[in-house]
């Protein structure tokens, strides 16, 4: 068989994956494709090792590596897109900040008014005021 087919489909797995990555917003999506770039590298690996009729087949044992890492990223991935859904209720890609950044407002500005503010000593504004920032 020629290397040409398993070379061309792999580049073909390649290409979708990355446009999945791309163009995709759901995050499960994303690690969809991203777990079908890798199986488009591991082709290339394993058809490589058979063209080169390589005596300790290398590219077949990087393929077990590839295989290994590829599961616990998605076992990681996928663990941290259900800690996102449950705290935001969206696996959306685009709608995911740093979790400390707070809502995106320019007319709101807020930053520098907490030092002006005079501090009270009642208990009881305190701990509004802290359930309000948090």
């Amino acid at each position: 068989m020629h290397l040409a087919y398993p070379a061309v489909l792999a580049a073909l797995l390649f290409c979708v994956g990355l446009y999945g990555v791309l163009a995709r917003r759901n995050a499960i999506l994303v690690l969809m494709s991203v777990e079908l770039m890798l199986n488009a590298v591991n082709l290339n690996l394993v058809a490589f090792d058979v063209w080169l009729r390589d005596a300790l087949h290398s590219g077949q044992a990087l393929t077990l590596f590839t295989i290994a890492i590829a599961a616990a990223e998605i076992g990681i991935g996928l663990a941290i897109v259900l800690a996102v859904y449950r705290s935001r209720g969206s696996s959306a890609v685009d709608e995911l900040r740093d979790t400390a950044e707070g809502p995106d407002d320019p007319d709101d500005d807020t930053e520098g008014t907490a030092a002006e503010e005079p501090l009270s000593d009642d208990p009881a504004q305190k701990s509004q005021k802290a359930e309000a920032t948090a």
